[in-house]
This record gives C-alpha cells, structure tokens and sequence, in this order.
C-alpha cells in the first residue's frame, strides 16, 4: 500500500538475502563480500569436565550460555562449528509464547549497556494492517488476551497509521494492530552480545569445535567429542538450528525438523522513505503475507509465500546439511516476483507447527524467541523445574507417529499459513491421518467433524443428514454449535458414547510400584480395585499434570493422561523412578489400548445387557475398577465419566474397538443411544466444575485447591513441604466460575477479568452452557474479589459483559445427585 510510484519502484535495484532467522541486520543486511568476522572466542583453554555443554552457537544457544553463566553456574561450555549468528514482536497468539517475547525485548533493550556490544537494537514499533471485518474480529480477539499482560498493545484507526507510516495507502485498511515495543534487531550483533555477555561471567565459547560424538555413561554424564578434543558434560543442550537432526541421530533421536527457505528483499534509497523525519514502524501486511519494514534510505519486505509456492530443503533431511549451511544468493527468485508487484499495487526452521523444540528430551534430557528461551532453559535447569509449563514446546508432543512425510507437510502448512487468521478451536490438515487412528476412525469419519490430538483424530462434533458438515471457524458462536447442544442433551438425558482413545495410557508394576506412586502424587493411593484422581507437582508445589490412578490387581497399577500430556507425564515419572533407584516396569500403552466412554442417565441399562458382571449402584460403585467381558470382548471398565454423568470407560485392545463400539451401539437402541465428541464433553465438564490441566490447573493447585487440602498423604511426595508454605502464606487470588450473558460470541479462556476499570484476573476456560443457555467460564480473580454474587465484567471481541461468580458446580455430578436423593434432598441444576 505504498504510495510510491510502481514506476519508481521498478527503477529501484533489489537486492535479495536468504534468512537464517529474521532480518535485521541495520549496518549491512547481506554483509558484504569478503567481510571479514571477528571468532566467536579466541579463548585457547580447554575444559575435560563441564557442568553444561551447549551444542550450538546461534542466539538461542549463546542466549542460554549467558543466562546460565550469569545466574552463577560455574563450568557452562559453548561448542560451535561455525561463527556465531530480525524482527522482534511482543506480540505472539499463545499466551505462553507472549512472555517468552516480553522476556527476550526486556532482555535487548538492556544488553548493549550491560555487554558494552553494540546490538543494533531499533524499537520503532510495529502495526499489523486488517483489511477485511474478519481481521478486526481477530485483533479484537487478540486484545481480550493482552490487559492482563505486561505488553503494551493497542488497536489504532486508520487516521493514527496513516500518520505514523505516511507512505501507506490507505484503501481497504479498516485498522491495525500497534504494538508499541516491537521493532528490529541486527541478529550478528545481537549474538555477539550475548556470547560477549556469556564470556563476562565466566562462561567458555569454543569456535571451531564440530561435535563428533555423545555418548551416554553409565551414572548419566556425556562423553562430548570434538577435533580438538573430548569433554565430560553433566548435561548437554541442543542448540544447533540447522544440524540439531545431526546432533540429535548422535543419541538416536530423529527431531521432527526441515528447513524452510525464506528470503527477504532490499531497496535501494527512495527519496521519499530518506526525507522522513523519524523511523518507520514495521508493517505486517497479513493478507499479503508479507512484512515491511525501513532499512536506512530504503525498504526491506519478505513474503511468506503459500504451501504451493515455498520451497523446503527437503535435501538436508534425506542428505545431511552441507557444511556452510547455505549460500549467499544475489537475486530474487522468480516465485517472489508476485510478491514484489503486489506490495507495489497493496503495499505503498521450523518445526511442523512452526514453533521450536523447547524442553528435556524424554530419556534424556528464532531471534524473537532467543533471550525468552535462554531465561527459561536456565531457570530450569538451575532450580530443576521450569518458571512455567511450556508444553506447547515440548519435543515430547511428538511421536513415532511423526514421520518426516508428515513433518514436511506441517512445515509447508504452518509457513504457508504464518499470517493465517487465528480462529478458536482451528484446525489443520496437513499430514492428516497419521498411522495413529483408533479402531473407529473409519466408521466415524464420514459422521463427524474431526480434531488432531497429539497424532490421533478424535470426534470433536457429529453432525445429521441436511446440517452444515463443513469445518467453519469463527470468532463467534458457528456452525456447530446447535449440534453440540444436541449432544449435550443426548449425554444429560439418554445415553451416549465417545471415543477417548487418545488418553496416554502407562501400566505400572513392580516391587517398588507403590512407594515410586506415593512419591509423585500428593494423593492417597487407591485400594484395590478403585481409582481416583491425582496430581503430580513439581518440588515447588506446582501441578505438573493431573491423572486417573487405578489399582488393577495388587502392585499393577493403570495411570491415565490426557492425549498432549502422554510422553510429558511420562518423562517425569520415569525420571523419578531412575532417580530413585525404584524396582518398577513402566510400559507404555498408549497406542495398544482404545477407550470408549458410555455416559448418560441410561448407560447401565445399555452395558447390562451385555455383561453378566452386576452394574448396580451398590455392587460396581463410582470410581470402582474392574475386568470383565462385554459380549465376549474382554475391557478394563472403571466407573467414572468427564462428563459428571452416570457413565463408563472401556479400556479394551484397539483391535477390539469396532466390535466393542457395535454392540454397544445396537444394545441401546431401544435407550436412543448416538455419538457424542469432545466439543460437548468440554461443556458438561465445565458445568460439572472439573478443572482440566493446561487450563484451569495450569499455574498450580495452589491457587484454589490448597484451601480445601489437609495432606492426606503421609507419604513424602514431590512438592509436599511447598505446598505446605504455599498454604501458611495464604492465597491472593482464587479460582472462581462465573455466568455471563452474551449475544453471539462466548469465552473460551484467557478472556481478560475487569472491575471499576481496571483489569483484575483472567478467565481459564469457558463455553456456553446449554443448562442455563448463559455463558460459564472459570477465571482467577483476587480474593476479594472472588465471594458468591460478586459482580465482575468478561471482555469478549472488544465488548465487556457484565458477568457474576457463582456457586460451583453449576450442575451437580450425577454421585452427588444420588447421594442427595437417598437423604432425600434435591437435585441441583
């Protein structure tokens, strides 16, 4: 959208730079030729003994290297092949992803002060153009999740861009997106900065030391070989961008990675661009798919072209990456030509959804992200667990299921897709179905609108003959919500059936079972036979995640996870066990089992007939466990529903499930009985107050439950004397439910909370309740603020509706309903 003439533009030179990040470079984007780079050390000794190894020398790794050696750890040692070494952004959709951003700008604006390294840091600000109502609804979206942020954000009126970027024209713009703080950085200097940082509190950069070889010891060490020569390690971390499938193969690791090429293009002076008084704010033209920003008298843009169009370096996977990484190419490729006439006429490596790899490896242990992610690797590896729960990182929500097929298809996707709207609930289908199906994939696919749940497709909603059976997102209520609404009322008032295969799923046996158990849980164990809910927490009293515990026969135990938890729960458990020297077998499986839940008022009458196991009330209680046969199939059956109602879930081998899941089906047909997916299962759990783990549970127990906790437990779990002092000290915000009245749209959690103007917590999640045809969400606020009836407002799209806490549960759980009606009390709803 410049006002610039195409003419003008078409005289200008291009020059054009493949990216190893995100441009930046202030100086001289490109280099020039024959430039000559100062080593990364010139430091000449070597270390046989280090506490931690870090194998790369990009930003994210020296990054780290800095953070480590100045919080204090003695012996940090940075190997490197190459020399060391971009757009910054406060701005990122994932909560999380938001503080690792505000971290790493806090980080730059202080650095060249604290190193005395000039890190050509420009803070101008950036602004993201909408030009369509759906972009203003995402924007609008987006500003619900920041007032309870520390990041400046705003949406500004067309007038306000056209006054801080003159040259923009101004058709179609509707508004934009400002974030104040955002700006670019000379990704070289920048890392130069960390490593002189790293350097200054006593931390060893090695350049050129190749790494060669890891190898495991005995008591947990690493042998690390170089060509200059070999080192012990406590830890190692694995920060070598390009080669990290190189270095992780080292260790048998096959990291879901391939390289994306991206390119950015640069202009010669234009006059008008030089007469500018001040430095232009970066533009992110979304529909356009590209980024613009002033690079000294001239303009710098890159594109972030469709799946059709980029080009992955398919040939490092299959090939290795070549020694020099890639090349300094001079021209503009012919695929980016359109993109250079459409800003002239609009415009006056990832990982498969393109986020990194962040985390301990089980078994083992970009420029914007670089400062975040070195505080946050320190201060988990210094004080052994992590300032907050970043799953969405995690290495471990891959698989075996994650094939190089289907993590060249994600990273086609999620690049193609960079500057995508971001729905709620959105979906992607690229590299869809994997091999991990459940056994009742192809009997449900033609019926239901499918979601991808760390590699399993699993029913999120069912639709009827004549219904819309398009996947339609929206930042308001859409296409699917009058179907969930049936099958919500299907679960309430008959019986129905849902496929919960992908819960992650360990079987644990042993001598020492039962003492590694009371060691991870901040629960009792179960008796025999019974099951029960129970959180893992973190030495500092933290949930780490929240399982179902049933004791099978006596010492075996079956623990349960919800699907993106699976091999994060069980890296921790297994962690413990070798910790602790514990005698115990720990096995997954996840991908042997299916899982089919039954639930609803006439669940026992269907699965009666089909078993001769006796199913009453008195005789199979709740949270009972058994094994037993339904028709024939033999099933692991424990008494217990996420919906809240009367219900059951069926572990059983996935070779069973289509069986299982036909005769369950024809045996209630006299009851009604029909399918029910996990848009509906979230609202009866809501309703039910079930806390869920990532949402309500995501910042700790001890923001609610601690209040009610009387350590029951008298063995010495994991977190113990934290919660404890948690407790003594007192709470300062409590998780609370609360109701709203919408018009179209409902909260789905990280709503901002506001009251007298000012905003004071935050939802967790939410939906609409079909109960009370209101909307419900969880939310922290302070605990003044937290009494029944206390009167709070929910920003939704823009608009803050006046909202009320309530007494939880909305809705009774049917063994609470029962017990109130044998002493004749009644039902709640």
């Amino acid at each position: 959208m410049l006002r610039t003439a195409a003419q003008r533009l078409r005289g200008l030179a291009l020059r054009s730079c493949p990216l190893r990040g995100s441009p930046g470079r202030t100086s001289s984007v490109c280099g020039r030729e024959g430039e000559e780079k100062p080593p990364l050390s010139t430091q000449t000794k070597w270390k046989d003994r280090a506490e931690t190894v870090i194998i790369g020398g990009g930003c994210i790794g020296v990054s780290l290297a800095y953070h480590l050696a100045k919080a204090g750890m003695k012996d940090v040692v940075l190997l490197t092949k190459g020399e060391v070494g971009s757009l910054t952004t406060y701005f990122h959709p994932g909560i999380n992803l938001k503080k690792i951003h505000y971290d790493s700008i806090k980080l730059y604006e202080k650095l060249e002060e604290e190193t005395g390294q000039m890190v050509g840091f420009h803070q101008p600000g950036s602004i993201r153009l909408a030009t369509t109502p759906v972009r203003v609804d995402e924007f609008k979206y987006q500003m619900t999740r920041t007032g309870w942020h520390a990041t400046e954000q705003y949406i500004i009126e067309p007038e306000k861009i056209q006054e801080m970027f003159p040259l923009l024209n101004m058709n179609k713009i509707l508004a934009g997106l400002y974030n104040p703080g955002d700006g670019h950085i000379d990704p070289y200097s920048l890392t130069m900065a960390l490593a002189a940082g790293a350097r200054k509190y006593g931390a060893l950069l090695k350049y050129p030391a190749p790494v060669t070889s890891l190898k495991l010891r005995s008591d947990g060490t690493w042998d690390v070989e170089t060509p200059q020569g070999s080192m012990r390690a406590n830890r190692i971390v694995n920060a070598a961008g390009f080669w990290a499938r190189e270095v992780g193969k080292m260790i048998g690791l096959e990291h879901p990675l391939i390289p994306v090429q991206h390119q950015y293009v640069v202009t010669s002076t234009i006059p008008e661009v030089k007469a500018l008084k001040r430095e232009l704010p970066v533009i992110r033209d979304l529909e356009g798919s590209f980024y613009l920003r002033q690079e000294r008298d001239g303009l710098l843009f890159g594109p972030y072209e469709s799946q059709e169009k980029m080009k992955v370096q398919d040939s490092w996977v299959t090939s290795g990456v070549p020694p020099g990484g890639f090349s300094k190419q001079k021209c503009v490729q012919v695929r980016h030509v359109w993109f250079i006439l459409s800003m002239m006429g609009k415009t006056s490596p990832p990982s498969p959804p393109s986020d990194p790899l962040v985390a301990k490896h089980r078994g083992l242990y970009g420029i914007i992200h670089a400062g975040g992610v070195g505080k946050y690797l320190s201060d988990w590896i210094l004080h052994g667990e992590p300032p907050f729960d970043l799953i969405e990182l995690d290495p471990n929500r891959y698989g075996k299921w994650t094939t190089t097929q289907y993590t060249e298809a994600k990273a086609r996707e999620s690049y193609g897709f960079n500057n995508a709207v971001g729905y709620p609930k959105e979906e992607r289908f690229a590299g869809r179905p994997t091999q991990r199906v459940s056994g009742l994939y192809k009997i449900l696919e033609s019926k239901c609108s499918m979601g991808f749940h760390s590699g399993w497709e699993q029913p999120h909603w069912f639709y009827k003959p004549g219904q819309d059976t398009q996947y339609r997102p929206s930042f308001r209520r859409t296409n699917w919500f009058e179907p969930v609404g049936s099958e919500y009322k299907q679960v309430m008032q008959r019986v129905g059936v849902i496929d919960l295969s992908p819960f992650g799923k360990f079987n644990i046996k042993g001598r020492d079972s039962i003492r590694l158990l009371d060691r991870l849980f901040a629960n009792v164990i179960p008796k025999v036979g019974f099951t029960n809910i129970s959180h893992m927490l973190t030495p500092k009293g933290q949930v780490y995640a929240e399982l179902t515990v049933s004791h099978q026969f006596p010492g075996e135990f079956l623990l349960i996870t919800g699907s993106g938890s699976e091999l994060h729960d069980l890296r921790w458990i297994e962690e413990e066990a070798v910790k602790g020297g514990y005698d115990v077998e720990i096995k997954n499986i996840t991908d042997e089992l299916g899982v089919l839940g039954v639930a609803g008022p006439h669940a026992r009458k269907v699965l009666q007939k089909l078993t001769s196991e006796d199913l009453s009330d008195d005789v199979f209680k709740f949270l009972q466990t058994k094994s037993l046969k339904v028709s024939n199939i033999p099933v692991t059956a424990i008494r217990i529903s996420y919906t809240g109602e009367l219900g059951w879930e069926l572990y059983h081998r996935r070779e069973d499930s289509a069986a299982l899941y036909d005769v369950i089906m024809n045996a209630g047909q006299e009851e009604g009985i029909d399918n029910f997916g996990t848009y509906a299962l979230n609202v009866l759990r809501l309703e039910k107050a079930f806390r869920a783990w990532g949402e309500s549970l995501e910042s700790g127990l001890k923001y609610q439950f601690l209040l009610f906790f009387s350590f029951p437990q008298p063995a010495d779990f994991i977190g113990k004397q934290a919660l404890k002092q948690i407790k003594a000290k007192g709470l300062k915000r409590r998780l609370v439910c609360l109701t709203l009245a919408t018009d179209d749209v409902d909260p789905e959690g990280n709503e901002s909370i506001w009251y007298n103007g000012k905003v004071v917590g935050n939802t967790t999640s939410g939906s609409y309740s079909y109960s009370i045809q209101k909307s419900l969400a969880f939310a922290y606020v302070p605990v003044e603020l937290s009494n029944v009836g206390q009167q709070v407002e929910v920003e939704l799209l823009g608009k803050n509706y006046p909202a009320v806490i309530i007494q939880e549960p909305l809705v009774l759980t049917e063994p609470t309903r029962n017990r109130l009606q044998k002493k004749g009390g009644k039902d709640k709803i």
